[in-house]
């Protein structure tokens, strides 16, 4: 991952100021680059303790060691207690409050970098979405060492890397999910409406164990709302129109099955919903920049530059 940028078509260059709300992801600009970063809020860079309101479309788990000021997620404020772990769902608002002396980590990835744990990418999407944790006594000692070992296999690269980050970001993800969640200082008001609920419900059709659905008609049929209310609460609480989600998850699920299962390419594109294999063959090239084939048997040669210097954006000229 060479830093964070913009979605195309959306958002602005990821600076407050600028027509539409700052959405930044995680550039990954090969098929096999790992989707995924770790570093303290040094080495991240600015962004990491960005002050103005901005979502991305990447995971976010912040280690907070040390420091004070509150942490503003989807409008409710979390007030820093180091130490606090805090989850950040693609899509979700947030910025930091007065925010000084910052100390701890950050973690980084895609939902690429689950496809060994699947059911993580509903656990972080679910209850938990935005939740904040107060650590203490043991919980504190054993996610410091789980941060620390996921931030020295990062920086080492050692041979096998890739799945021992899997494996501890699994037992981070499972261990948080054991732990009460904080409330926050200011609740926000209660919604007049339940768009929130109705983006949730359209996330869990997309990560369905069983027959997903990959039509914005079919999911917004299923939901009981019309093609347009789905796009706009979708649009609304993810910052992503239901169509780019549904591409995604289709994405996700393809990398999946071809990686973990012995399915044959016709095979894999029938599970993801395309009758023709060789327009799925088209499609995966298009988002991937790889063919079905090469994907399967490339995957794993990790470049050895895979570590994230900075996400740091320099500031556009006036």
């Amino acid at each position: 991952m060479r830093g964070t940028t913009v979605l195309p078509g959306e958002g602005n260059s990821g600076w407050p100021g600028e027509e539409g709300m700052p959405t930044h992801r995680l550039e990954v600009p090969m098929p096999n680059t790992l989707p995924f970063a770790i570093g303290t809020f040094d080495t991240i860079g600015p962004m990491s303790r960005a002050a103005f309101p901005h979502r991305h479309t990447f995971h976010e788990i912040v280690h907070v060691t040390g420091g004070t000021g509150s942490h503003v997620v989807d409008l409710a404020r979390y007030v820093l207690r180091p130490p606090n772990l805090c989850f950040i769902a693609p899509g979700q608002v947030h910025h930091w409050e007065n925010a000084t002396g910052l100390e701890g980590h950050v973690i980084l990835f895609t939902d690429d970098f689950l496809l060994d744990h699947p059911a993580d990418r509903e656990a972080l999407r679910g209850p938990g979405r935005g939740c904040w944790l107060e650590l203490r006594d043991e919980a504190a000692d054993r996610t410091a060492r789980l941060v620390a070992d996921l931030d020295g296999e990062y920086r080492a690269g050692a041979e096998g890397f890739p799945s021992v980050l899997r494996a501890l970001l699994h037992v981070l993800v499972v261990r948080a999910a054991r732990l009460p969640a904080r409330h926050p200082a200011a609740a926000p008001p209660a919604p007049r409406t339940r768009p929130g609920s109705v983006a949730a419900d359209f996330m869990a059709l997309l990560s369905a164990p069983e027959d997903p659905l990959w039509s914005v008609r079919g999911c917004a049929r299923q939901l009981g709302v019309s093609e347009s209310y789905l796009s706009e609460t979708v649009k609304a609480s993810t910052g992503r129109t239901p169509g780019e989600l549904i591409r995604q998850a289709r994405m996700h699920e393809a990398k999946r099955l071809l990686l973990r299962t012995e399915l044959s390419v016709r095979q894999v594109a029938g599970r993801v919903g395309f009758a023709d294999p060789a327009y799925f063959c088209r499609f995966f090239r298009r988002e991937t920049g790889a063919s079905p084939g090469d994907f399967r048997h490339g995957h794993g040669d990790i470049h050895h530059d895979h570590r994230l210097e900075s996400i740091a954006r320099a500031r556009p000229s006036a």
